[in-house]
């Protein structure tokens, strides 16, 4: 039996074989090693993950139970009355640079007309209300947005500086404001037909009707608020479809259009309420009336109202015709009342309705090029006056779209509250009610700082909610030029920066510091 001497075992070789480092070693080369990587320490951890129950120890907060969570469903333009820190969605950067967003932290910019051509601002008429208390800067902003859109192509037109505040503003452009009042000099016919006279001769049947149209509509209206202003005892003296057709028929023989004239005469309310004294017989039948007396008896209240008119405290300032040039190349013009606050506020509010008729008519025709941001101060004069005077502004704000393709500004409407309208009339009267429609005319509206009162009149109108009336009686009461400005359906939290210069060119208090 033989054995078996065990196999030496074999030395185990790599599969892979030797490395490249391993056959330079063999002949004496060493390839230079990479220095271990040396590991930085872990910062310690300021945030740890803890259960929803909080940590189970003691002075950890922990509770047996999960609180329940409150869920609140909204949209969008319910988020920001709810969570005050988001942001209205921001406006385009167009048009004057007014101030600062403070909500967003961002420039705010104007740019009424350039709104309403745009689907994503909720704006379908550039009119603009103006309320603000006496002081917050309401004057500032207004000349502000108007300096500033001038860089844009716009010209102001000032229909009534009750207290001569554009005067600087004027002379600072290298313009002289108008100034009306007893003893001076220039003249305004409220009865000027206006750029529609222009080629009249040229219209055919149609085109001189649909003008005429225009013309005696602005007339009819601008009568019936001066008929509409005078008073019997507590009562208006009433404009009826009567008085309508009196009025027409003889403003039509006046100018000659009854008479199918090829050019139109100029008339004056004198000449419109000498025609009505002394009415010919043409007249009289023309109105369907048996006979003079029968048109006397029936037209006394009517002409005894354009008398007082004519007679009256205004007498020589709307009853002629106009002799004043207009520059309508100028940045800015200016037709200033101050003189007329003496005669009260009636007189004033008068004057205010005249000067609107008139500018109406001239802006009836504007070129395409022609941009006008049309100032209304102290608006609340003219509408004091009755139903009548209301629906004549009411009026001029629906025509801020212009009239057949021709036309449209930027009407600019300032008053100190919104009680202002409300004292248009008795409460519930037509004239309360078209006076507070005069709100829903101008989708821009800009509150400034007013008492805890008048704020509360604002949300029943405007329907602001608490925090806005807050933003009014708060923040906006702590500085001149804070607002909140109501572009549609959504509102900003402005503040208006004024250069230097534009503090001096606003500044109202000279009266009160000159005093002192």
């Amino acid at each position: 039996m033989t054995t078996r001497t065990p196999a030496r075992p074999r030395p185990r070789r790599n599969a892979a074989g030797r490395d490249v480092s391993t056959l330079l070693s063999d002949f004496g080369h060493d390839l230079p090693t990479v220095p271990a990587a040396t590991k930085t320490p872990k910062e310690a951890r300021v945030f740890r993950p803890v259960p929803r129950a909080g940590q189970r120890s003691r002075g950890r907060g922990w509770t047996p139970a999960r609180a329940a969570v409150a869920r609140w469903r909204m949209t969008s333009d319910q988020a920001p009355a709810l969570w005050p820190l988001i942001a209205t969605p921001g406006l385009p950067p167009t048009g004057a640079q007014i101030g600062i967003d403070m909500l967003a932290g961002s420039a705010f910019y104007c740019d009424p007309l350039g709104w309403v051509l745009r689907d994503d601002v909720p704006v379908t008429n550039p009119n603009i209300m103006c309320f603000g208390k006496p002081g917050t800067g309401k004057s500032g902003t207004t000349k502000a947005f108007c300096l500033r859109m001038m860089d844009f192509g716009y010209r102001s037109l000032i229909l009534g500086d009750t207290k001569d505040e554009y005067e600087a503003l004027c002379r600072y452009l290298g313009v002289e404001p108008i100034s009306l009042g007893p003893g001076l000099a220039a003249r305004v016919n409220p009865l000027a037909i206006g750029p529609l006279a222009m080629g009249w001769e040229r219209l055919d049947a149609a085109e001189a009707q649909s003008r005429a149209a225009i013309v005696f509509g602005r007339w009819l209206t601008l009568v019936r608020g001066l008929v509409g202003s005078q008073r019997i005892g507590e009562l208006r003296v009433p404009f009826g479809p009567t008085d309508e057709v009196v009025v027409k028929t003889a403003l039509a023989e006046l100018t000659g259009y009854s008479r199918g004239a090829t050019t139109l005469t100029e008339t004056t309310i004198p000449a419109l309420w000498q025609a009505l004294d002394n009415p010919t017989d043409e007249l009289v039948a023309a109105c369907r009336f048996s006979s003079v007396r029968h048109f006397l008896d029936h037209t006394r209240l009517l002409r005894d109202a354009l008398g007082q008119l004519v007679d009256g405290a205004l007498a020589g300032l709307f009853d002629e015709h106009t002799n004043i040039e207009i520059d309508w190349t100028a940045p800015i013009q200016s037709l200033s009342l101050s003189r007329l606050r003496p005669l009260g506020d009636e007189a004033v509010g008068i004057a205010l309705t005249c000067l609107n008729s008139w500018g109406r008519g001239i802006r009836e025709v504007a070129g395409a090029g022609d941009l006008r941001i049309v100032v209304r101060d102290e608006s609340w004069l003219q509408l004091r006056l009755g139903p009548e005077a209301v629906k004549s502004f009411d009026a001029d704000l629906r025509l801020s779209r212009g009239v057949a393709g021709r036309g449209g500004d930027i009407q600019y409407a300032v008053a100190h509250k919104p009680s202002d309208l409300l004292s248009a009339g008795d409460q519930g009267s037509q004239a309360q009610t078209i006076a507070k429609d005069l709100l829903h005319l101008a989708d821009i509206k800009i509150l400034h700082g007013q008492r805890t009162g008048v704020a509360s009149e604002l949300d029943q109108m405007l329907g602001l909610g608490p925090l806005a009336r807050d933003v009014i009686t708060g923040w906006a009461m702590q500085a001149k030029g804070r607002a909140l400005w109501q572009v549609g359906e959504r509102s900003y939290q402005v503040q208006t920066v004024l250069h230097p210069d534009e503090a001096n060119l606003t500044y109202t208090n000279e009266a009160i510091e000159g005093a002192r």
